[in-house]
């Protein structure tokens, strides 16, 4: 798939929210800084052997001390709305209790700055950096936490409530409860499907008791809120009923185990045999969690070619690699086909009033260079990428699929969690020892696509 010679922004609603996104973790730094407790993602990198070289959040790219030329940089590339997460220990350090004001503040000052910019926020309240005050006494898999999620959510809807305009509960739960809690390859690292399926059922839960807090507490008449989920398109890597199988299962566990119960309100009959037995599901639970959205928020980044479920207690499935096809750093495919197909079978099979692409991008190799007096990256496989996956968006816009805004990830290289430093995504180099921002090709491309240049 193809559609990049019509691509124009004129293509999309005017009213269409074009940005980027980050979240705290990745992009704050100042771990230390002005009262923040400690998260679990704070624990698992400075744990040996759990991130790439060693590295961890602790500076990341000093967003929090360098909001304001990052939000400059926001408006000359044209953004109209940026997606960013709030850090729960920055604002609880403990996770409940005491509230940290100086935390506050500082989204209250990011906030102003994009307003006064023109700039619409998108708050993500959860970006998997739970408070370890809370993972001690049994993170989500323990169903004070999702109660813990809405009084956070009540502290923050409190203060910006106001001037908010997107609120989003949860980035990609499946990534907290499966990788975070099954594979063991993030934050908080344990390898048991129980407590996956537990932290699963909690973080909807969450979700479903934060909805009602952030409505009552929103003060902005065109508010909207929802929820992101991590997604990929799952095809069976061959003919024979073992790789369909495993498609099923890659299909329910990465989309469906979400999906089904924000939409139906009851979880996918193809993982039934898999997470029933763990699910600890109470009464009103389910009523919660399906709580009507005002928007989804799809991340999409790669299709998955199924051939067999490898070991069922990790979640874990063999796939294949395609001959002659392009894959970014992270060993991901470049399959735009697979956005749109999956998409179409979202619109399809949940009808969600309205999809936002909370991140979509590519994480390729990037030199900074001089050019003609000033520093330059050179990036055309992420340049294609995103303008190859804006083209799957539109087909499928033009056929009725309600996607109302673009968010790319990322706004800036960054911490990129287990892989540490040595993946970029950006839009924007960061050049880490000395923190400068360059824009890449591909920001520029987007600059020039923004104003209707392109």
């Amino acid at each position: 798939m193809d559609e990049r010679k019509e691509i124009a922004r004129s293509d999309f609603p005017a009213d269409f929210a074009w940005g980027a996104a980050t979240a705290a973790y990745q992009v704050e730094g100042a771990y230390r800084d002005d009262g923040r407790g400690q998260s679990i993602w704070d624990t698992f990198s400075h744990t040996p052997g759990k991130t790439e070289n060693g590295d961890t959040g602790d500076v990341a790219v000093d967003h929090y001390h360098r909001y304001n030329e990052d939000v400059a940089l926001m408006q000359e590339l044209g953004f109209n709305a940026y997606r960013f997460s709030i850090s729960w220990p920055r604002v609880l350090p403990n996770g409940r209790g005491k509230v940290n004001h100086k935390g506050l503040d500082f989204y209250e000052r990011l906030v102003e700055s994009l307003l006064e910019k023109g700039i619409q926020p998108y708050a993500t309240l959860y970006h998997w950096d739970l408070p370890q005050a809370l993972q001690d006494k049994g993170g989500w898999k323990e169903r004070f936490t999702p109660e813990a999620f809405a009084e956070y959510t009540d502290v923050v809807s409190r203060r910006l409530g106001d001037r908010v305009k997107g609120w989003i509960t949860l980035n990609e739960p499946y990534v907290s409860a499966i990788i975070g809690h099954v594979e063991g390859r993030h934050a908080p690292g344990e390898q048991n499907m129980r407590a996956g399926i537990r932290a699963a059922h909690h973080l909807l839960l969450g979700h479903g008791l934060a909805l009602p807090v952030l409505r009552a507490n929103s003060r902005r008449a065109d508010a909207e809120f929802g929820i992101t989920l991590s997604t990929t398109y799952a095809e069976p890597g061959n003919d024979t009923q073992e790789a369909y199988e495993a498609s099923v299962i890659t299909d329910g566990f990465q989309n469906r185990l979400f999906m089904d119960p924000l939409f139906k309100g009851r979880y996918p009959d193809s993982l039934s045999k898999i997470i029933d037995q763990y699910l600890p599901i109470e009464s009103g639970d389910m009523e919660k969690i399906a709580a009507p959205l005002d928007f989804l928020g799809i991340n999409y980044y790669f299709r998955t070619l199924a051939l067999a479920v490898e070991d069922i207690s990790k979640a874990k499935i063999k796939t294949r690699r395609v001959e002659g096809a392009q894959y970014t750093e992270m060993d991901w495919e470049v399959n735009p086909e697979g956005f749109y197909n999956l998409l179409k079978m979202v619109h399809q099979d949940y009808k969600p009033a309205k999809i936002l692409i909370t991140e979509n991008g590519a994480a390729f190799p990037d030199v900074l260079e001089e050019g003609q007096g000033k520093p330059v990256v050179h990036d055309p496989d992420r340049l294609n990428y995103i303008q190859e996956h804006f083209g799957a968006a539109l087909k499928a816009s033009r056929e009725g699929v309600p996607i109302k805004g673009y968010f790319v990830w990322s706004f800036l290289d960054n911490f990129e969690w287990a892989y540490g430093f040595s993946k970029r995504f950006g839009i924007v180099y960061v050049d880490y020892p000395t923190q400068r921002r360059v824009v890449k090709d591909s920001g520029q491309w987007y600059q020039r696509f923004l104003r209707g240049e392109g």
